[in-house]
């Protein structure tokens, strides 16, 4: 079918969105959404690697991203990366927790409004106030009068052992649990971050513990408390505090849009990624689109290395432009390049 086009703007209803293809890879949402359990296999990690992983096992990092990653492994500091959005940032903590097996990646996303308390837990507490209150009332209306007065004592335990059905860990927080060996944290975007979350990330980040209060204050009646992990179920805390055993390899990324405080700086490994070259680039397209992909779309990968210095584009806009011009084969040769002028606009242009 020549008409590659689903939306014709006729103003006519149709079924032409049957005709919609596969996703693109890096796309798919359908992935992971099947049962699978948590591990290894992260639906995060295939729309970013590939969903043969190929672009990790054929992506080849500069010596300067190796000894950074390595630098923060060893000496158990997050590592710091900056550059400019597309650059591969995010998937670099991706492909390390891939070749180094260590499962899934724990993601949190920074915007303006986060704060410390985000990343290490969430209590419910309303939703705990509202659920003894329907309990109250169901005892109330099943025992009367002196049946609730005879069970105020258990019923103040009752709610000590159920606490833990109301907090649950945050990204941060489950990347500090005790384990053998290390999580694979990705904060994205730090600088999108208000000015106090960097401080407020300090203390947690050198000592590798926090507390949970609520927790530490029933801690002489409930040493023990399952709470929810941000990924993993049910996990038990000892004397409402958590502690960690392997530091975590922790990924900052920054597009570079803010300075961050001295005392941050030191604690990190820093990294400026660069953009990608043509060796990077074409193990991306191999790993999402195959070979067939980097065939045929050699004259946007050139367009893309060709580009002005200082010119920023990100490595996704060439994906969509080879993925969307090649499921328009039949398509004009001026429509392919103005769909390719579309999607590879450059970001830093005024508007």
């Amino acid at each position: 079918m020549n008409d590659w086009r689903i939306y014709r703007g006729v103003g006519q209803p149709h079924d032409g969105v049957r005709r919609l293809p596969e996703p693109p890879p890096w796309r798919d949402f359908t992935r992971g959404q099947d049962g699978t359990p948590a591990g290894s296999e992260d639906p995060g990690g295939a729309r970013r690697l590939g969903v043969r992983r190929r672009r990790a096992e054929n992506y080849a990092p500069r010596p300067a991203e190796v000894d950074a990653v390595n630098a923060a492994l060893y000496l158990r500091r997050p590592l710091l990366v900056t550059g400019n959005p597309g650059t591969g940032k995010s998937t670099l903590a991706y492909a390390v927790a891939h070749e180094l097996k260590l499962g899934r990646v724990l993601r949190w996303p920074i915007v303006s409004r986060t704060s410390l308390q985000d990343g290490l837990y969430r209590y419910d507490a309303i939703g705990r106030l509202q659920d003894v209150q329907l309990e109250r009332a169901r005892g109330a209306g099943g025992n009367g009068h002196d049946g609730g007065n005879g069970s105020e004592g258990d019923d103040g335990a009752d709610r000590d052992r159920g606490i833990g059905a109301y907090i649950r860990l945050g990204p941060l927080g489950t990347a500090l649990l005790p384990s053998e060996l290390p999580r694979v944290l990705l904060i994205d975007e730090l600088d999108k971050s208000d000015l106090d979350l960097p401080n407020d990330l300090l203390n947690t980040l050198e000592e590798g513990e926090f507390a949970i209060p609520e927790l530490e204050r029933v801690a002489d009646r409930q040493p023990v408390v399952e709470v929810l992990a941000h990924d993993s179920g049910r996990i038990a805390v000892h004397g409402g505090r958590i502690a960690c055993t392997s530091f975590p390899l922790i990924v900052l990324t920054s597009n570079g849009e803010r300075d961050f405080p001295a005392p941050l700086l030191r604690r990190c490994v820093q990294l400026e990624l660069e953009p990608p070259g043509e060796e990077q680039l074409t193990a991306m397209v191999e790993a999402h689109l195959g070979e067939e992909g980097v065939a045929a779309g050699q004259d946007l990968i050139g367009r893309f290395l060709d580009r002005e210095p200082g010119e920023v584009m990100a490595a996704d806009q060439l994906l969509n432009a080879l993925f969307l011009t090649q499921h328009t084969p039949h398509a004009e040769r001026l429509t392919r390049e103005r769909i390719a002028d579309l999607l590879m606009q450059r970001l830093d242009r005024s508007r």
